[in-house]
């Protein structure tokens, strides 16, 4: 840290200047190229850029998952590195893209004006969204479907230190990043090692003719409407709850939870369908306790005499059963969905019961070593992060050019540092 106090003492002793998005940027939003025109996504060579890269690549990205060809492309490509920050759907996300690209509507691209590309380094931008994500989540416009006023958007301001500044900053960023890029690789390896385990176990056993979902399977979809909010009464869940029901802090009254005539009971699965990440998530109910959910979940009731809830999630979450949603996922939708009575379509191996259950018994037991393996790295990781995000916050808070702020940055402050554990 004594290197940028040097720094900051010799370039900028009395703050620094401070620009909007307007002033810094120019601003486009992203677009789904029309999924009736066949020719623009075959053989295409332009990455297509969707929520689903950032969760399963990073905040860096050089490659989609999607490709378009030129003919879908709508006058020019977006910039190679250009910030594409998520403003409606999902907010609170962004990404650098190292190449020219396009991404979906959900995201706004940040391109550094051309007077500013020699001023500003890529990387300082990129840390400082961390800030910018945050300011996205508090101004949003009223309505049933988050978005980013974008008339307050664009007066988020980005600090201008000095490039000697930016990229000292940058390296030492870099530095807490890489500590745990190789705990973050060995984790997700372990995960594809579960996940190939479990798709192999199902290939091998479900040899049984497919049956349409809705033969077996009772399907519902949450109240369509946005609820009234209460300090207490009846837990209310939608996808972001999906990996910790009752965790939830969102209650509506029970007046309200009467008028459900789908109630959630023991051996219910719960399953992604409208959500900006992906679709087909699912968790089992294990208690009869009342739970109210939005249209963002389908609650699937299956008939207990022929299908295992627990098969049916490992199933719909398995590379098979994730083939099969796919086909009925409308992905020009924004969010992405599928329709319920298209989940009813879906089709899926029910072997016999008892073979069902073993290999529920099997994937779990194997879930529960890589469990048993992966404590550690989420706990490393974790404090990693938290040194992480104090040294950003301390680094990329500068004095404002006439302001009052002051920044000591003549100490590491010791006594306030995340220790690792």
């Amino acid at each position: 840290m004594n290197k940028i106090n040097e720094l900051i003492a010799e370039f900028c002793p009395d703050g620094v200047e401070y620009k909007s998005i307007a002033e810094l940027f120019n601003t486009k939003n992203g677009y789904t190229p029309s999924k009736s025109h066949s020719e623009y996504w075959e053989n295409g060579t332009i990455p297509w850029f969707r929520m689903e890269d950032i969760r399963e690549n990073g905040r860096i990205l050089s490659k989609a998952t999607q490709y378009v060809s030129e003919s879908a492309v709508k006058g020019t490509l977006f910039p190679a590195n250009s910030i594409i920050v998520a403003t409606s759907a999902t907010i609170g996300e962004h990404a650098l893209i190292k190449v020219p690209s396009l991404a979906n509507q959900r995201f706004t691209y940040l391109m550094l004006k051309e007077e500013y590309s020699t001023c500003m380094d890529i990387m300082f931008v990129y840390y400082y969204c961390f800030k910018l994500d945050e300011y996205c989540k508090v101004c949003l416009n009223q309505g049933n479907f988050a978005s980013v006023d974008m008339k307050k958007f664009v007066k988020f301001k980005f600090p201008v230190p000095p490039l000697e500044v930016q990229r000292e900053i940058v390296r030492v960023l870099d530095s807490f990043t890489l500590l745990t890029a190789e705990l973050t690789a060995e984790l997700t390896a372990r995960k594809k090692q579960y996940s190939f385990y479990r798709d192999s176990l199902l290939k091998q056993e479900c040899k049984s003719e497919k049956i349409k979902l809705k033969a077996v399977c009772a399907i519902y979809d949450g109240t369509h409407q946005t609820p009234k909010y209460t300090n207490s009464g009846i837990p209310f869940v939608s996808v972001e709850n999906i990996d910790n029901l009752y965790g939830t802090q969102k209650y509506i009254s029970p007046e309200a939870y009467a008028k459900y005539k789908i109630k959630p009971r023991i051996g219910d699965v719960f399953m992604t369908r409208i959500t900006a990440g992906v679709i087909g998530k699912c968790t089992v109910v294990d208690r009869d306790d009342d739970l109210a959910y939005y249209v963002s979940l389908a609650l699937l009731r299956p008939n207990a005499e022929v299908l295992d809830s627990k098969y049916l999630k490992y199933y719909l979450e398995s590379g098979w059963g994730r083939k099969e949603l796919s086909k009925w996922i409308l992905w020009d939708a924004t969010p992405t969905k599928i329709n319920k009575d298209d989940i009813g379509r879906v089709l899926i191996s029910i072997p016999p019961l008892d073979v069902q259950k073993r290999l529920v018994q099997v994937i779990e037991h194997f879930d529960t070593i890589c469990t048993d393996l992966n404590i550690g790295l989420p706990a490393e990781i974790e404090a990693r992060q938290k040194q992480y995000e104090y040294y950003r916050d301390l680094l990329l808070t500068f004095a404002e050019t006439g302001s009052t702020l002051v920044t000591d940055r003549q100490t590491d402050r010791q006594t306030d540092r995340p220790e690792r554990n």
